[in-house]
Protein backbone atom coordinates (compact mmCIF):
# COMPACT_ATOMS: atom_id res chain seq x y z
CA UNK A 1 0.00 0.00 0.00
CA UNK A 2 1.84 3.41 -0.82
CA UNK A 3 0.94 5.64 1.67
CA UNK A 4 1.00 9.34 1.49
CA UNK A 5 4.06 11.63 0.95
CA UNK A 6 3.59 12.94 4.45
CA UNK A 7 3.22 9.78 5.86
CA UNK A 8 6.34 8.49 3.99
CA UNK A 9 8.63 11.56 5.08
CA UNK A 10 7.85 10.73 8.85
CA UNK A 11 8.23 7.34 8.26
CA UNK A 12 11.74 7.40 6.05
CA UNK A 13 12.78 10.23 8.80
CA UNK A 14 14.19 7.85 11.83
CA UNK A 15 15.85 9.38 14.02
CA UNK A 16 18.99 6.67 15.71
CA UNK A 17 19.90 9.47 17.84
CA UNK A 18 19.14 10.47 21.50
CA UNK A 19 15.60 9.02 21.06
CA UNK A 20 16.72 5.57 20.23
CA UNK A 21 19.17 5.74 22.85
CA UNK A 22 16.83 6.60 25.56
CA UNK A 23 14.81 3.40 24.32
CA UNK A 24 18.04 1.64 23.95
CA UNK A 25 17.86 -2.12 25.33
CA UNK A 26 14.47 -2.70 25.70
CA UNK A 27 13.05 -4.98 22.88
CA UNK A 28 13.19 -8.22 25.06
CA UNK A 29 10.53 -5.81 27.29
CA UNK A 30 8.61 -4.53 24.61
CA UNK A 31 7.85 -7.88 23.59
CA UNK A 32 6.67 -8.97 27.06
CA UNK A 33 5.01 -5.99 27.79
CA UNK A 34 6.73 -4.92 30.24
CA UNK A 35 8.24 -1.30 29.39
CA UNK A 36 7.56 1.68 31.39
CA UNK A 37 7.33 4.35 28.62
CA UNK A 38 6.25 6.89 30.94
CA UNK A 39 9.94 8.49 31.33
CA UNK A 40 10.06 9.04 28.18
CA UNK A 41 9.12 12.28 25.40
CA UNK A 42 6.49 11.87 22.95
CA UNK A 43 8.98 12.57 20.87
CA UNK A 44 10.96 9.46 22.04
CA UNK A 45 8.19 6.75 21.95
CA UNK A 46 6.78 8.25 18.73
CA UNK A 47 10.61 7.69 16.99
CA UNK A 48 10.46 4.18 18.98
CA UNK A 49 7.59 3.00 17.03
CA UNK A 50 8.83 4.21 14.49
CA UNK A 51 11.93 2.64 14.28
CA UNK A 52 9.72 -1.12 14.85
CA UNK A 53 7.86 -0.29 12.21
CA UNK A 54 10.45 0.74 9.64
CA UNK A 55 12.05 -3.15 11.03
CA UNK A 56 8.55 -5.03 10.10
CA UNK A 57 7.19 -4.87 13.75
CA UNK A 58 4.11 -3.21 12.61
CA UNK A 59 1.99 -4.95 15.09
CA UNK A 60 4.30 -3.88 17.70
CA UNK A 61 4.65 -0.26 16.39
CA UNK A 62 1.05 0.39 16.52
CA UNK A 63 0.75 -0.07 20.60
CA UNK A 64 3.98 2.12 21.17
CA UNK A 65 2.30 4.86 18.93
CA UNK A 66 -0.77 4.20 21.27
CA UNK A 67 1.43 5.24 23.90
CA UNK A 68 2.10 8.77 22.66
CA UNK A 69 -1.57 9.06 22.61
CA UNK A 70 -1.94 7.63 26.51
CA UNK A 71 0.73 9.69 28.06
CA UNK A 72 0.83 12.95 25.59
CA UNK A 73 -2.86 12.89 24.48
CA UNK A 74 -3.43 16.98 23.73
CA UNK A 75 0.12 16.73 22.42
CA UNK A 76 0.96 17.18 18.38
CA UNK A 77 2.75 14.15 18.63
CA UNK A 78 -0.44 12.69 19.60
CA UNK A 79 -2.32 13.85 16.92
CA UNK A 80 0.71 12.44 14.32
CA UNK A 81 0.48 8.73 16.45
CA UNK A 82 -3.19 7.99 16.02
CA UNK A 83 -2.50 8.17 12.13
CA UNK A 84 0.92 6.19 12.08
CA UNK A 85 -1.40 3.75 14.77
CA UNK A 86 -4.14 3.21 11.95
CA UNK A 87 -1.49 2.88 9.09
CA UNK A 88 0.61 0.11 11.41
CA UNK A 89 -2.40 -1.79 12.58
CA UNK A 90 -3.19 -1.81 8.72
CA UNK A 91 0.37 -3.18 7.79
CA UNK A 92 -0.15 -5.63 10.60
CA UNK A 93 -3.27 -6.73 9.13
CA UNK A 94 -5.11 -5.97 11.86
CA UNK A 95 -8.42 -4.30 9.89
CA UNK A 96 -10.83 -3.53 12.87
CA UNK A 97 -7.90 -1.81 15.14
CA UNK A 98 -6.90 0.38 11.86
CA UNK A 99 -10.03 0.93 11.20
CA UNK A 100 -10.66 2.38 14.97
CA UNK A 101 -7.77 4.57 14.38
CA UNK A 102 -8.21 6.01 11.52
CA UNK A 103 -12.06 6.71 12.56
CA UNK A 104 -10.69 8.06 15.94
CA UNK A 105 -8.58 10.61 14.03
CA UNK A 106 -11.36 11.86 12.01
CA UNK A 107 -13.75 12.40 15.17
CA UNK A 108 -10.78 14.51 16.52
CA UNK A 109 -9.30 16.10 13.56
CA UNK A 110 -11.62 16.52 11.28
CA UNK A 111 -10.24 19.45 9.17
CA UNK A 112 -6.57 18.16 9.80
CA UNK A 113 -4.59 18.00 6.51
CA UNK A 114 -4.42 14.16 6.97
CA UNK A 115 -8.24 13.79 7.88
CA UNK A 116 -8.20 12.75 4.15
CA UNK A 117 -5.67 10.04 4.37
CA UNK A 118 -7.27 8.83 7.62
CA UNK A 119 -10.44 8.24 5.33
CA UNK A 120 -8.41 6.51 2.75
CA UNK A 121 -7.35 4.36 5.41
CA UNK A 122 -10.40 3.16 7.12
CA UNK A 123 -11.93 2.34 3.16
CA UNK A 124 -8.49 0.04 2.77
CA UNK A 125 -9.53 -1.60 6.02
CA UNK A 126 -12.81 -2.96 3.77
CA UNK A 127 -11.16 -2.58 0.18
CA UNK A 128 -8.43 -5.21 1.44
CA UNK A 129 -10.67 -7.90 2.91
CA UNK A 130 -12.47 -7.62 -0.24
CA UNK A 131 -11.46 -11.89 -1.35
CA UNK A 132 -12.63 -13.59 -3.84
CA UNK A 133 -16.22 -13.49 -5.42
CA UNK A 134 -17.43 -16.53 -4.15
CA UNK A 135 -17.28 -15.00 -0.22
CA UNK A 136 -20.29 -12.94 1.08
CA UNK A 137 -19.61 -9.48 -0.19
CA UNK A 138 -20.87 -7.34 2.33
CA UNK A 139 -17.28 -6.27 3.24
CA UNK A 140 -17.51 -5.34 -0.95
CA UNK A 141 -20.55 -2.58 0.12
CA UNK A 142 -18.78 -0.80 2.78
CA UNK A 143 -15.66 -0.50 0.83
CA UNK A 144 -17.83 1.28 -1.36
CA UNK A 145 -18.88 3.19 0.87
CA UNK A 146 -15.93 4.18 2.44
CA UNK A 147 -14.33 5.06 -0.98
CA UNK A 148 -17.30 6.82 -1.87
CA UNK A 149 -16.93 9.40 0.97
CA UNK A 150 -12.47 9.73 0.14
CA UNK A 151 -14.04 10.21 -3.17
CA UNK A 152 -16.56 13.20 -2.19
CA UNK A 153 -14.93 14.39 0.85
CA UNK A 154 -12.30 15.37 -0.52
CA UNK A 155 -12.16 15.37 -3.72
CA UNK A 156 -8.81 17.45 -4.06
CA UNK A 157 -6.86 14.77 -2.22
CA UNK A 158 -3.80 12.77 -3.72
CA UNK A 159 -6.36 9.81 -2.72
CA UNK A 160 -9.38 10.48 -4.72
CA UNK A 161 -7.94 8.99 -7.75
CA UNK A 162 -6.49 6.07 -5.94
CA UNK A 163 -10.21 5.99 -4.43
CA UNK A 164 -11.87 6.00 -7.81
CA UNK A 165 -10.07 3.21 -9.21
CA UNK A 166 -10.68 1.14 -6.10
CA UNK A 167 -14.23 1.98 -6.34
CA UNK A 168 -14.15 0.51 -10.24
CA UNK A 169 -12.82 -2.19 -8.90
CA UNK A 170 -14.78 -3.22 -5.90
CA UNK A 171 -18.31 -2.64 -8.34
CA UNK A 172 -17.07 -5.18 -10.99
CA UNK A 173 -16.42 -7.45 -7.87
CA UNK A 174 -20.11 -6.99 -7.22
CA UNK A 175 -21.00 -7.69 -10.63
CA UNK A 176 -18.97 -10.64 -10.87
CA UNK A 177 -20.57 -12.16 -8.18
CA UNK A 178 -24.52 -11.57 -9.40
CA UNK A 179 -22.65 -13.20 -12.51
CA UNK A 180 -21.30 -16.62 -10.41
CA UNK A 181 -24.65 -16.98 -9.31
CA UNK A 182 -26.46 -16.52 -12.61
CA UNK A 183 -24.56 -18.97 -14.48
CA UNK A 184 -25.08 -21.57 -11.30
CA UNK A 185 -28.38 -21.11 -12.04
CA UNK A 186 -28.63 -21.14 -15.82
CA UNK A 187 -26.26 -24.78 -15.52
CA UNK A 188 -28.84 -25.86 -13.65
CA UNK A 189 -32.10 -24.88 -15.76
CA UNK A 190 -33.00 -22.61 -13.31
CA UNK A 191 -34.13 -19.74 -16.16
CA UNK A 192 -36.35 -17.50 -14.16
CA UNK A 193 -33.50 -17.45 -11.37
CA UNK A 194 -30.90 -16.73 -13.58
CA UNK A 195 -32.15 -14.19 -15.11
CA UNK A 196 -33.37 -12.27 -12.15
CA UNK A 197 -29.23 -12.12 -11.75
CA UNK A 198 -27.90 -11.43 -15.20
CA UNK A 199 -31.12 -8.65 -14.93
CA UNK A 200 -29.01 -6.70 -12.15
CA UNK A 201 -25.48 -7.01 -13.67
CA UNK A 202 -27.27 -4.68 -16.63
CA UNK A 203 -29.75 -2.55 -14.74
CA UNK A 204 -27.07 -1.79 -11.87
CA UNK A 205 -23.92 -2.85 -13.15
CA UNK A 206 -23.96 -1.85 -16.62
CA UNK A 207 -20.45 -0.01 -16.68
CA UNK A 208 -18.88 -2.89 -15.59
CA UNK A 209 -16.83 -5.30 -17.71
CA UNK A 210 -19.32 -8.26 -17.04
CA UNK A 211 -22.02 -6.45 -18.92
CA UNK A 212 -21.74 -8.33 -22.42
CA UNK A 213 -21.76 -11.50 -21.16
CA UNK A 214 -25.21 -10.70 -19.05
CA UNK A 215 -26.67 -9.55 -21.89
CA UNK A 216 -25.50 -13.25 -23.83
CA UNK A 217 -26.69 -15.14 -20.81
CA UNK A 218 -29.89 -13.41 -21.04
CA UNK A 219 -29.97 -14.75 -25.05
CA UNK A 220 -29.65 -18.03 -23.57
CA UNK A 221 -31.91 -17.93 -20.80
CA UNK A 222 -34.70 -15.97 -22.82
CA UNK A 223 -34.76 -18.46 -25.67
CA UNK A 224 -34.78 -21.65 -23.13
CA UNK A 225 -38.04 -20.08 -21.96
CA UNK A 226 -39.44 -19.75 -25.54
CA UNK A 227 -39.51 -15.62 -25.09
CA UNK A 228 -38.07 -14.53 -28.34
CA UNK A 229 -38.73 -11.15 -28.06
CA UNK A 230 -36.38 -10.79 -25.27
CA UNK A 231 -34.08 -12.89 -26.63
CA UNK A 232 -33.75 -11.06 -29.53
CA UNK A 233 -33.60 -7.18 -27.63
CA UNK A 234 -30.82 -8.55 -25.56
CA UNK A 235 -28.89 -9.46 -29.03
CA UNK A 236 -30.26 -5.75 -30.50
CA UNK A 237 -28.22 -4.74 -27.31
CA UNK A 238 -25.19 -6.56 -27.77
CA UNK A 239 -25.14 -5.82 -31.26
CA UNK A 240 -25.40 -1.94 -30.50
CA UNK A 241 -23.30 -1.52 -27.66
CA UNK A 242 -20.69 -4.58 -28.14
CA UNK A 243 -20.28 -6.25 -31.77
CA UNK A 244 -16.89 -6.64 -30.96
CA UNK A 245 -17.18 -9.25 -28.13
CA UNK A 246 -17.09 -12.70 -28.04
CA UNK A 247 -20.42 -12.63 -26.41
CA UNK A 248 -22.00 -10.64 -29.44
CA UNK A 249 -21.11 -13.92 -31.91
CA UNK A 250 -21.87 -16.07 -29.74
CA UNK A 251 -25.78 -14.57 -29.62
CA UNK A 252 -25.66 -13.73 -33.39
CA UNK A 253 -25.51 -17.73 -33.83
CA UNK A 254 -27.89 -18.34 -31.38
CA UNK A 255 -30.12 -16.35 -32.59
CA UNK A 256 -29.94 -16.73 -36.05
CA UNK A 257 -29.59 -19.96 -35.88
CA UNK A 258 -33.51 -20.20 -34.92
CA UNK A 259 -34.11 -18.01 -37.81
CA UNK A 260 -34.25 -15.02 -35.57
CA UNK A 261 -33.27 -11.40 -35.88
CA UNK A 262 -31.25 -9.27 -33.34
CA UNK A 263 -33.46 -6.18 -33.01
CA UNK A 264 -35.92 -4.85 -30.39
CA UNK A 265 -39.35 -6.24 -30.17
CA UNK A 266 -41.85 -6.54 -27.80
CA UNK A 267 -42.55 -4.40 -24.41
CA UNK A 268 -40.34 -5.53 -21.76
CA UNK A 269 -37.89 -4.20 -19.69
CA UNK A 270 -35.33 -4.99 -22.38
CA UNK A 271 -36.97 -3.26 -25.26
CA UNK A 272 -37.44 -0.17 -22.50
CA UNK A 273 -33.22 -0.24 -21.99
CA UNK A 274 -33.08 -0.54 -25.66
CA UNK A 275 -35.13 2.69 -26.37
CA UNK A 276 -33.24 4.75 -23.23
CA UNK A 277 -29.74 3.43 -24.84
CA UNK A 278 -30.53 4.78 -28.53
CA UNK A 279 -31.71 8.33 -26.89
CA UNK A 280 -28.34 8.48 -25.16
CA UNK A 281 -29.33 8.53 -21.52
CA UNK A 282 -28.07 4.31 -20.95
CA UNK A 283 -24.12 3.38 -21.48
Amino acid sequence: MKIGRSRATLIGAIVLGLGLAGCGGTDGRVARGEVDFEDYTAKQIFERAEYDLARNRAGRAAEIFGEVERLYPYSDWAKRAVIMQAYAYHQDEDYENSRAAAQRFIDFYPTDEDAAYAQYLLALSYYDQIDEVGRDQGLTFQALQSLRQVIERYPDSEYARSSILKFDLAFDHLAAKEMEIGRYYLKRDHFAAAINRFRVVVEDFQTTSHTPEALHRLVEAYLSLGLTDEARTAGAILGYNFRGTEWYEDSYKLLTGQGLTLEAAGDNWLNRIYRQMIQGRWL
